[in-house]
């Protein structure tokens, strides 16, 4: 069963392009990142493993923290580490300034 999250933060910074980073594969996961018109990062996350919403949450709001971006993100989850789900997010936002 794939659980949905949805996570929305504040922001104050833009970014110039969409960025696609990642596959769906085992410990993997895939983001799609796209400029926003709105001043905040709008955040959906698609997991097949479920009861990590507040390990997500974190891994988000301290990306977030650093980069206030303005953006919609969608990720694709397939059983990635918080760590490897840091590097992708930081891969997305190299690729989208």
């Amino acid at each position: 069963m794939i659980e949905t999250l949805t996570f929305t933060y504040p922001a104050s910074a833009r970014v110039a392009r969409r960025a696609h980073v990642g596959v769906v594969a085992s410990g993997n996961c895939e983001l799609l990142l796209e400029p926003s018109p709105e001043p905040c990062a709008s955040v959906t996350v698609r997991t097949s493993v479920g009861g990590y919403a507040t390990t997500w949450e974190a891994v988000l709001a301290r990306f977030f923290a650093r980069h206030s971006i303005a953006v919609r993100l969608e990720i694709d989850d397939f059983g990635a580490t918080p760590a490897v789900v840091a590097m992708r997010l930081e891969q997305a936002l190299e690729q989208a300034r």
